[in-house]
């Protein structure tokens, strides 16, 4: 198939495009928001082709997947087609809810014309669907290429964004989890983090976009990984670092409760419980190997690149079958 989408989730995308079709990907000459073409920090393969939108109107597309609203009269106006009449749709939707929740209204509620994908059951079950048809299709990781050694003791996390979504992404939790031990702090819009949270520099250390194979590496030589976000959708970068092997202490909220087990590490709604199950990771490093070892084992059995692209797979023959 020729599946054309937006270069919008870097490390979702990477997933997708491992896939065995065509994937054509907007590029403007200013590599905006709506056409930022190949990634330039993830691997992607060859397949994942790069379109301008003059060349969208003659391009053979057999599915559009839309991850914004306004992408479907983008969609429309670039191909010179009506999404989702004459050519199949799929909305993925990549976030929890905001605003009046349980009761938010999904963008593409009561439509016809498409199929809302969630990436967690979580989603599904707090958007206000309508009477959109949905689907879930869980995550899947490309694998690291490296294994934990947790040889610093020193706690790792990975926040976009951490000042401007400060308590949804657990930012303020922060400081109470630097007096255990000195944090590195992973992600856009890192840079001057501690001088926000009123901590020394050497207790919080901030790594701002980092390449994710370097990324991938430097989490793996910290003791632990910190999940403290209250209302994000799973994030890819936790299920990557239990790939690795790394023990997790995470808040049991949105769907980390389905895909964190608590032999893991920690999983829990009360900070001290996990201040305490961090302190223990921290002085014993033969705990910590053996909580990563069941949280390997628990998203490679869950969230294996495979079982996702088959199930992407199946999702698309269903709906580009049923528009014929």
């Amino acid at each position: 198939m020729n599946i054309l989408l937006w270069h919008v989730h870097g490390s979702w995308t990477t997933s997708f495009v491992h896939g065995k079709h065509r994937y054509l990907v907007p590029v403007t000459p200013d590599r905006g928001p709506y056409g930022r073409g190949r990634a330039r920090t993830y691997p992607w393969p060859d397949t994942t082709v790069e379109v301008t939108p003059q060349e969208l109107r003659r391009a053979e597309v057999d599915v559009v997947l839309l991850q914004r609203p306004e992408e479907f009269d983008l969609a429309c106006e670039w191909l010179g087609r009506r999404v989702g009449r004459d050519v199949p749709a799929i909305y993925v939707e990549h976030n929890t809810p905001k605003g009046d929740v349980p009761n938010t209204r999904h963008p593409m509620a009561d439509r016809n014309d498409l199929l809302i994908a969630h990436v967690t059951h979580f989603n599904e079950l707090f958007w206000d669907n309508g009477g959109s048809r949905t689907a879930v299709i869980e995550h899947g990781v490309v694998a690291p290429q490296v294994e934990w050694t947790g040889e610093l003791d020193r706690l790792a996390v990975v926040i976009n964004e951490p000042v401007r979504r400060w308590r949804v992404t657990g930012t303020d939790l922060l400081p109470r989890f630097a007096e255990l031990a000195p944090l590195d702090v992973f992600g856009m819009g890192v840079a001057g983090l501690a001088d926000r949270l009123g901590l020394p520099a050497d207790r919080v250390t901030s790594h701002d976009d980092v390449p994710q194979h370097k990324m991938h590496a430097e989490l793996a030589r910290r003791r632990a990984y910190l999940h403290l976000c209250r209302w994000t959708s799973l994030g890819l970068s936790l299920i990557e670092a239990m790939t690795m092997g790394m023990p997790v202490v995470a808040l049991a909220t949105t769907e980390a409760v389905e895909a964190v087990p608590p032999s893991a590490g920690a999983l829990s709604t009360r900070v001290d419980v996990l201040l305490e199950a961090a302190r223990g990771l921290l002085a014993d490093p033969t705990a910590a190997r053996q909580a990563g070892a069941q949280a390997r084992t628990a998203a490679r059995n869950r969230y294996g690149l495979d079982r996702f692209l088959a199930d992407w797979d199946r999702l698309l023959e269903e709906e580009v079958c049923a528009s014929r």
